[in-house]
């Protein structure tokens, strides 16, 4: 059976520490057709020597570039371009174990699906601040996959396009509106949590980071044709309250 190659993007941008985490543990998956992507913004912190020095052990399994961008999405994009692989993903954060990335492609290669999410939890530190239990839903009804554990064939990109740049801090919600709303891009569920994501993201930093986020969302359902919008952002907000105060 062809073993499909995983493409995974990391963007960064003047936080080397930060980048010798995610190059360590991008180094323990036991994956072995795995191609590593990073898209530098122009560091000049010694970002590129620290990719240079990764990229004596993966070899031509990493490629990268460094030059300035547009933010985070335009250097996803670019990332995903680049990518020559199968299946699709973004890392930043950390993997919940070595075996991640081998249950997602399994999962999808047993499902017969376009791709793969799962749970994952929000930390402070080493503390688990809340766990995000994804399970299956609808677009609609305020469900969405949490975007750190999103993995794609290919295909799903050449279809329906990369992220709108124009979103600052929702592109990502924006993108998974435009795949999911219609159901042709079907999804496998790895009950389990994926990946342990650094709590305070560009769109839950801040009261103020989340009332915008939310507001590109309601433009993203609008441009995407969801009806009756603010109902579905107020399903999407009590989904979110309702993680804090589960049990775990």
């Amino acid at each position: 059976m062809h073993k499909p190659k995983v493409s995974i993007v990391t963007t960064t941008y003047n936080d080397k520490e930060s980048l010798k985490k995610t190059i360590f543990q991008i180094r323990q998956q036991d994956y072995d057709n795995l191609e590593y992507i990073i898209v530098d913004g122009g560091s000049t912190d010694g970002t590129p020597e620290v990719i240079e020095k990764a990229k004596e052990e993966f070899g031509e399994r990493l490629s990268w570039i460094s030059e300035p961008d547009k933010g985070i999405y335009d250097a996803l994009n670019k990332g995903f371009r680049l990518a020559s692989g199968d299946i699709l993903g973004c890392c930043f954060d950390q993997f919940a174990g070595p075996d991640v990335i081998s249950k997602m492609v399994n999962a999808i290669l047993r499902e017969g699906t376009d791709g793969v999410h799962g749970d994952l939890c929000y930390m402070e530190g080493e503390r688990v601040v809340r766990r995000w239990h994804q399970g299956q839903g609808k677009i609609r009804y305020g469900w969405m996959p949490g975007h750190p554990t999103l993995y794609l064939r290919r295909e799903v990109y050449e279809q329906f396009g990369y992220y709108k740049t124009d979103y600052r801090i929702s592109a990502d919600y924006e993108f998974m509106i435009r795949i999911l709303k219609d159901g042709q891009v079907k999804l496998s569920y790895l009950p389990e949590v994926l990946i342990y994501m650094a709590h305070g993201g560009t769109s839950t930093h801040s009261l103020g980071a989340y009332l915008a986020g939310l507001k590109e969302g309601h433009r993203a359902l609008k441009e995407n044709g969801v009806r009756a919008a603010w109902f579905t952002d107020m399903c999407r907000t009590l989904r979110v309250l309702a993680q804090f105060v589960k049990k775990e």
